[in-house]
Parts: structure tokens; C-alpha cells; sequence
């Protein structure tokens, strides 16, 4: 076998994109002891830069070692305790997701559903948590498989209202659009590092807030390996996961430092570089930067006669949606931008599959050159598959927007 030496790819799809060559850099420092103290040092470090990012006060702040699929399992599994109801907006792929994890979880799921490329108004779930008192709101921000953002800012008041923890799923999120999770009263939120936060995938912050705390708290059962002698444990069910039991990883990001599991030590360093390069930028510059690489995007895109999918209202700053042409093969354009221009964006899943491509301007790609550069190769892409393009049409489109 030869030496792991991939081709320099322009990842403009809906993640993982191109992590920041800074996040690359560090990843590559010395590995140190979990309990090292420069390490737990570093530990308290992206505690503190995620309270930034997360814009949030909450003591409770920290990785979760794993994809951001691993801070969802994490975040139901330490929520939902067996027969609990679980109410799932579903408005794309990634409802869907969480409604098998509380399933899993033992939880009495309740999806409601909208058609894909539409999101739900507040008179919708407002009417739900009503009819249904759920102990658990599980909904996305943002589904990259529908590009579409769910609108957040009323949801939590309306959960406390009810009594119900509200969990958000920030992963497609996080770093390219306003996520303030204190001021919006989000109990729960996660998110991953590959997308907006310009990192690789296998790490995934997470934050909960005091209501959320107690409710995990309750179902606390240290390892018995760990076990001091006469130790209190939860009054609640034994969390299903040890992995992904955030009762026992709270004690272990605690001062208590106490074994649960071995830092994935790069990883932890790839995430406070992540945070600490956004915080560094101040986050209304990188929100600006992702709403401008949007709309450059967008207008290129109609520019070359194409059609941006969903409601526009709605759509995700960090992912646009756009309909293939009839008559084009999407895969096959996807394949082209691929093999002659090393430029990979996405299609999509379920109804949408084989209809939309999806193109990512997310984290470190959420730059002028990167928008450019792919839509000059999808223009010369489609031309070859005799869609008739005008020619130059789109980049200018794009340029008249940054100027």
C-alpha cells in the first residue's frame, strides 16, 4: 500500500468541507495524558470558548468524543427516559434520525411532518406541545438534506411553558448562523465541527443548561468500577448508554476528573482551534461572511438559468439547494466536477434524491474564490452535458455581489 496521499478536493457539498489548515496544524501537536494537567487545562480552555460560540452561560459545556451524530445519541439518551413523549418535528433526513434514536432511547415518539423545502410555523408547534405535552422537543435548526432552517428564537419559551426540555440539533448550524442559546431559552444544543466550525469530523460540542441538568442528573449511576463506597446514586432509570451517558461524562470534564473514557486528545485540539479561529473572527463577521457566500451563490446559480430548491424564506445561509435541470444526469455532472475540477458537492436523500444538488458555503469554503471557482466548473460541467449555459453569466453574477 501506498503512502495516504488524496487528492487536494474542494468540498463544497453539505459536509464534511475543508477543515482550516490552522485546525490541521494543531491537530498535529503532542499528545499529552488525560489527566495531564496542561491537558485539563486545555480541557477548561474549549469549555470557556464554546460558551462563546454556543453564546451561553452554561456551566455544562464540552465534547462529546464522536461525529455529531454522537452528541444527538448523547443528548436523547441521557434525556428521554423509557415512556417519555418525544415530540419530532420532521422537516427533512435529520428528523427522521432523532425520532429512531428516541425510539431506541425507549421514548413515546410523536413525528409531525411538513413537506420537504418547507418548515413548520410556530402556530404548528405551538398547537402540538399543547396537544401532546411532551416531556421532549428533538428538532433541528437546520437539515442540510432540505437546506431549509427551522426558525428557534420562540421554541424554548414555549417548551418552559409547557414543561418540556427542548433539544437542538445545531449541526449543520453552529458558527454559520445566530444559534444564542441562552437568550433563545435552548436547554440542549449540539453540533459537529465539520460543517460551519471548519474542522474534520469527530468531535461534537455540546452544551446543556441547569433544567437540562437536573433531568440528567436524577438518572446518575457512576460505574461501578468507579464507585466511591456508600456513593449516592440517581433516584431515575440507569441511562441506556455508558459511552454516551452524560451524567458520568459531566464528572469527567468536572473537577471530580473522573474516568469515563480516554480523550480523543487531537480531536479536542482540532475543536479549540475551531472555536478559537471563529472567536477570534467575532462571530457577527462570520455569520456576515456565510450570508454573503449565500448570496453569491444564489444569484450565480439563477444567473445560470438554474432554480434554487424550497422556500427561499427559509433557506439555510451555509447550503443551497438547486433543482436539476430536466434532461441533465446529476450524478453525472457530480462526477465531472469531480474527476476534471476536484470539486465535490452533494446530492440529496428520500423524495429529494436524484432532484436537487446540494452545494455547501460553509467554515473555511465560505470565501469568494471557493463560490467562484465552483461555479465556473458547474457552468462548464453543464455545458458539456449540452444544457445550454450563458457562458460567464454566473461568476459575474457572484463577483457583482461581493463588489
Amino acid at each position: 500500500m501506498r503512502d495516504i496521499n488524496p487528492a487536494p478536493r474542494l468540498l463544497m457539498g453539505p459536509g464534511p468541507i475543508n477543515a482550516d489548515p490552522r485546525v490541521l496544524r494543531a491537530m498535529s501537536a503532542q499528545l499529552l495524558g488525560q489527566f495531564d494537567p496542561q491537558f485539563r487545562q486545555y480541557m477548561k480552555e474549549v469549555s470557556e470558548l464554546y460558551r462563546g460560540v454556543f453564546q451561553t452561560q452554561n456551566r455544562w459545556t464540552l465534547l462529546i468524543d464522536g461525529t455529531a451524530r454522537s452528541a444527538i445519541e448523547a443528548a436523547l439518551a441521557s434525556l428521554i427516559e423509557p415512556g417519555d413523549r418525544v415530540l419530532v418535528p420532521i422537516f427533512g433526513r435529520f428528523g427522521h434520525l432523532k425520532v429512531e434514536i428516541a425510539q431506541r432511547c425507549g421514548g413515546e415518539v410523536i413525528p409531525i411532518e411538513t413537506e420537504w423545502g418547507t418548515v413548520f410555523p410556530a402556530e404548528v408547534l405551538e398547537r402540538e406541545i399543547k396537544k401532546h405535552k411532551p416531556k421532549v422537543v428533538a428538532v433541528s435548526h437546520g437539515d442540510t438534506s432540505t437546506t431549509m432552517e427551522q426558525p428557534l428564537s420562540d421554541l424554548g419559551k414555549l417548551c418552559r411553558k409547557h414543561e418540556a426540555i427542548l433539544y437542538v440539533d445545531a449541526t449543520a448550524t453552529l458558527g454559520g448562523m445566530d444559534l444564542p442559546a441562552d437568550a433563545w431559552q435552548l436547554d440542549v444544543v449540539s453540533a459537529g465541527l465539520q460543517k460551519c466550525l471548519g474542522g474534520p469530523p469527530g468531535s461534537a460540542p455540546l452544551t446543556l443548561n441547569e433544567r437540562a441538568e437536573k433531568r440528567i442528573v436524577r438518572r446518575k449511576h457512576t460505574e461501578q468500577g468507579l464507585r466511591q463506597k456508600d456513593e449516592k446514586q440517581g433516584e431515575g432509570p440507569m441511562i441506556r448508554s455508558n459511552y454516551f451517558d452524560l451524567a458520568m461524562i459531566m464528572d469527567y470534564w468536572s473537577d471530580k476528573a473522573l474516568n469515563h473514557h480516554t480523550e480523543a486528545t487531537s480531536m479536542l485540539y482540532a475543536a479549540r482551534e475551531c472555536a478559537r479561529i471563529l472567536l477570534q473572527e467575532g462571530l457577527p463577521k462570520a455569520l456576515a461572511r456565510h450570508a454573503l457566500a449565500s448570496k453569491a451563490l444564489t444569484e450565480g446559480l439563477t444567473a445560470m438559468g438554474l432554480k434554487v430548491f424550497g422556500d427561499l424564506k427559509h433557506k439555510m445561509p451555509n447550503i443551497t439547494g438547486v433543482h436539476i435541470p430536466r434532461g441533465v444526469d446529476g450524478d453525472k455532472v457530480r462526477r465531472a466536477l469531480l474527476a476534471h475540477f476536484n470539486i465535490e458537492i452533494g446530492t440529496s436523500f428520500g423524495p429529494l434524491h436524484g432532484r436537487i444538488w446540494r452545494i455547501g458555503t460553509m467554515g473555511y469554503n465560505a470565501r469568494q474564490d471557493a463560490v467562484l471557482v465552483t461555479l465556473g466548473a458547474l457552468e462548464a460541467a453543464l455545458s458539456q452535458e449540452q444544457f445550454k449555459v450563458p457562458r460567464g453569466a454566473a461568476v459575474d453574477a457572484a463577483l457583482s455581489v461581493y463588489r
